[in-house]
């Protein structure tokens, strides 16, 4: 049993009493007097704004943290107990049918202990400014208010007072809830090359809100020498400079009955290639995040992400191998970056500092081994395939329909930009994520529907109508029936970044070649959700009608060693039809990692001379054998 502390969000929905979206230009004002009241220079102001929230007020709707309004001041005491992500489901994390299922017991209650006070900065901002917490919640102007507020107190606590944005360095990273040093400067950095590089976009509530750039300034980063912020312990970690990290590690026990935990010693990449990074929600907080990692006989990842201010906790060696993705295949070759959040909760809102940590960390980790920045690559758990027929229905869903990954391939300098015309064979998905609010259901309830929130994916049907039924998925329901509208069910769904084979066009539709059906979706020319592309794509060699689809590259029988069993190399319940086409990520070799005692001497990687593509066949990847299809460019 893990006792530990679970904030999560009692509701998504907004507030009953949050303030209705203002005429567009009254929050560029709001700023603006709030930095003359309490006199803190205004890009300053709007800088912290956009890195916690992009100055978003999300309807009064918490973040993760417990965090309001465009300056994210948080009031975590809103929140509820809850179960752990992996715990979820059915899915084996470990995912390697040569092992016991790896279950867990773990479990959270409730701990009333004392929270930090980064999830207690609105309690603060009401005692500076006199304003009720109620309202420094719901209304955005008077957020801002209590947000200025807090970096009026922390500037005249370091005692420099001063106009000049260059001053506030030291205030800045004491308003990031960091309690170490290297995370407090890094937020600061941040928002400082927010500053310099200028912003402006259309919030959420149809308020527009610029920065101009500042390009010349440069802060006195000495002024956050006095923070009295400890020190983290660095350890092992394999971090980009750029990230703030700290070595947490996860242990690797043995306990009894050959059985240990929570992951496997590795060589990679000596022993074989690191291929994709799979991104993951928590569905817990971070304190449970870290409590459940250091259980060894929970399950494991490489990297923990924080949401209020983007600090990194390194768990395992990235030579190591992590019980996360629920494929073994896709373990033994990823690196997994937990960030803390909830799939079901689309207001329960990440932060900008963590996107910008996130990006910075896989950007470091791509170049590191030579990973391709696309999503057959950069991969959400969601995007993962069952390794087996009867492993489909239970795989997990997250990071879900609501994490924003045209934001994120932005940030990581690789934005989704159209490489064809209108008319080219082959789309990439992208729907404007503010604009495109598709109905979900079952967020808090069983089809309750689930509040209206941008989205970046995209739903399929059978026909080129909003009223034809959503196309089917054969793994997930063996009995025929369509795929839901539900959050979690991903049966019919295309996401941002994905690419697609076009299977034909007919007015404002496109169909797509999915789970092999023609699936369309609403894609008008004034207002499209995809665009054109160029890609590889694979075909059924000539000859053959149909051709057998894997969620496992693994490696033909002979290729086995003495000692180590054979794993089956099972098809999954799909087919990739004759007349179909599908992009591919590229080619990979048949392998298995034998990796099933504690004494790491006794692993072995089988390598065979079967080779697969990988390709985008449904909303999750999935691998067909090179010798059954050739390879076109289209």
């Amino acid at each position: 049993m893990v006792a530990a502390l679970l904030l999560t969000l009692v509701s998504a929905a907004p507030s009953a009493t949050a303030e209705q979206p203002a005429p567009s230009g009254e929050l560029q004002r709001a700023f603006a007097e709030a930095a003359a009241e309490y006199r803190v220079p205004q890009s300053v102001l709007l800088g912290v704004s956009y890195l916690q929230s992009r100055w978003d007020g999300h309807g009064g709707a918490p973040s993760v943290t417990g965090g309001y309004g465009p300056m994210h001041l948080t009031d975590a005491r809103t929140a509820l107990a809850g179960a752990p992500h992996h715990s979820h489901g059915s899915e084996d994390a470990r995912g390697d049918a040569a092992r016991a299922p790896r279950t867990s017991d773990a479990t959270a209650v409730e701990d009333g202990g004392t929270l930090p006070a980064r999830l207690r900065t609105l309690e603060r901002a009401a005692q500076l400014t006199g304003i009720s917490p109620e309202r420094l919640r719901t209304s955005p102007a008077a957020n801002v208010r209590g947000g200025a507020a807090l970096l009026a107190a922390a500037q005249k606590r370091l005692g420099v007072p001063s106009d000049d944005p260059a001053d506030w360095y030291g205030a800045v990273a004491r308003f990031s809830g960091a309690d170490d040093s290297a995370t407090a400067k890094t937020y600061a950095d941040d928002v400082y090359d927010v500053i310099r590089s200028g912003q402006s976009r259309t919030t959420d509530s149809g308020q527009r809100v610029a920065l101009p750039a500042d390009a010349g300034l440069r802060p006195d980063t000495a002024t956050a020498d006095g923070l009295g912020l400890r020190t983290v312990d660095q350890g092992l970690t394999e971090c980009p400079r750029s990230v703030a990290c700290e070595w947490i590690p996860a242990p690797y026990k043995e306990f009894g009955a050959g059985d240990y935990g929570n992951h496997d010693k590795g060589n990679r990449p000596a022993s074989q290639a690191v291929e994709y990074i799979v991104i993951h929600d928590t569905e817990a907080t971070w304190d449970t995040t870290l409590q459940l990692v250091q259980n060894p006989e929970y399950v494991s990842w490489q990297y923990s992400l924080r949401s209020s201010d983007g600090h990194v906790a390194q768990h395992l060696r990235l030579k190591d191998v992590g019980w996360h993705a629920g494929n073994w295949y896709v373990n033994a070759k990823s690196v997994g970056l937990e960030h803390e959040g909830f799939l079901v909760s689309p207001d329960a809102w990440y932060t900008e500092a963590m996107y910008r940590s996130s990006a910075r960390l896989v950007r470091y980790l791509a170049k590191r081994y030579d990973i391709p920045l696309d999503r057959q690559h950069i991969i959400g758990h969601d995007n993962v395939p069952g390794t087996l027929p009867s492993t489909i229905a239970g795989m997990h869903t997250d990071p879900g329909p609501y994490w924003d990954w045209a934001h994120y391939f932005n940030l990581l300098g690789r934005p989704f930009v159209p490489t064809a015309g209108p008319g080219a064979s082959v789309v990439t998905i992208r729907p404007d994520y503010d604009d495109h609010r598709p109905v979900y259901t079952s967020c808090e309830k069983p089809g309750d529907t689930c509040p209206a929130h941008g989205s970046g994916a995209v739903r399929l049907h059978t026909a080129p109508d909003e009223t034809a039924p959503l196309v089917k998925d054969a793994g997930l329901r063996p009995g025929g029936e369509d795929s839901t509208n539900g959050v979690n069910d991903t049966g019919a769904r295309a996401s941002t970044g994905q690419q697609y084979a076009v299977a034909e066009r007919r007015g404002d539709w496109t169909a797509i070649w999915y789970l092999g059906q023609k699936a369309w979706f609403h894609n008008p020319r004034k207002e499209p959700t995809a665009v054109g592309a160029r890609a590889s794509v694979v075909a059924p060699r000539e000859g053959l009608t149909e051709v057998p689809v894997y969620g496992r590259a693994y490696p033909e029988a002979s290729a086995y060693p003495a000692g180590v069993p054979v794993q089956a190399v099972t098809p999954l319940p799909y087919k990739l039809l004759a007349g179909q086409e599908y992009v591919t990520g590229g080619r990979t070799p048949g392998e298995y990692y034998w990796a099933t005692t504690f004494d790491s001497s006794h692993h072995t990687v089988v390598r065979g001379k079967e080779m697969y593509y990988e390709i985008q066949f449904g909303h999750r990847v999935a691998f067909v054998k090179a010798a059954d299809v050739r390879v076109l460019r289209r």
